[in-house]
């Protein structure tokens, strides 16, 4: 699957899925634009992307307030003159319940993240790939179809990037513009550890899978390269689940 020269847009990139999925871009070619809060992560994702492919573009930015998300993709625009594939991938987690005083000020900052930021970057990049004929990747979650109590906010957020999602790909599908989605299971990334889930490993989490096993990030970036290839070409409004069987 080649992307020579093709632009690509990856946020939450500083790590996991979205590392992964930015270095598989720039081994096949693409110039890609790297997004996250972290530069000091997101210069070693640089670095990474430099060694296999093109160096890619980096911005610090925090996609939850406008006029950042506005800059990622005129900041682009203005490096490469186009944006063929934009992927939604920053996205967070939290222990949450919903009995908790606290819980309003947890789900607001779940949600725009997770969601509200999608569906802004998606507007915005309409536009260009329009121009490009190009097509858009939402990293959800196989928790957007089952439930999980104390991850009330992160389950309903990606539920409704998915419902977002086909409805998306059916209005943007005259316009040649495919939209899917890539919905993982377990990855083994630092999301443990972010969402303080400290009394989990990764070898706990993977016994809970059919297939007994975590996926690693790369896996995840695969199947996104495929989605966002002519290879996918007849495909839209799918949910590509990769989760060792975790919703089955």
């Amino acid at each position: 699957m080649s992307f020579l020269n093709k632009v690509v847009v990856v946020t939450g990139s500083s790590s996991g899925i979205g590392a992964a999925t930015a270095k598989e871009f720039s081994k096949e070619g693409a110039h890609v634009v790297i997004v996250g809060r972290n530069e000091e992560k997101l210069k070693n994702v640089r670095d990474q992307c430099d060694n296999v492919g093109k160096e890619p573009l980096v911005l610090v930015a925090d996609i939850t307030k406008e006029d950042e998300a506005k800059s990622v993709i005129d900041k682009t625009i203005t490096t490469y003159g186009k944006l063929d594939v934009l992927v939604n991938n920053a996205g967070m987690s939290r222990e949450v319940d919903i009995l908790d005083k606290n819980f309003m000020e947890d789900y607001d900052r779940i949600i725009t993240l997770n969601l509200r930021s999608a569906v802004y970057l998606t507007h915005l990049a309409i536009p260009h790939l329009i121009v490009t004929k190009g097509n858009i990747v939402n990293i959800s979650s196989a928790f957007a179809k089952i439930h999980v109590a104390n991850a009330i906010p992160y389950c309903t957020s990606k539920a409704g990037l998915n419902h977002f999602t086909k409805c998306v790909a059916a209005r943007l599908a005259p316009l040649n513009i495919r939209v899917n989605i890539v919905s993982p299971g377990p990855v083994r990334t630092d999301i443990l550890e972010n969402s303080g889930m400290t009394n989990y490993t990764w070898d706990m989490v993977g016994e809970t899978t059919p297939l007994k096993r975590v996926s690693e990030p790369e896996e995840i970036a695969e199947t996104v390269l495929f989605l966002a290839s002519e290879k996918a070409k007849s495909i839209t409004g799918a949910d590509y689940a990769v989760d060792n069987g975790t919703t089955l």
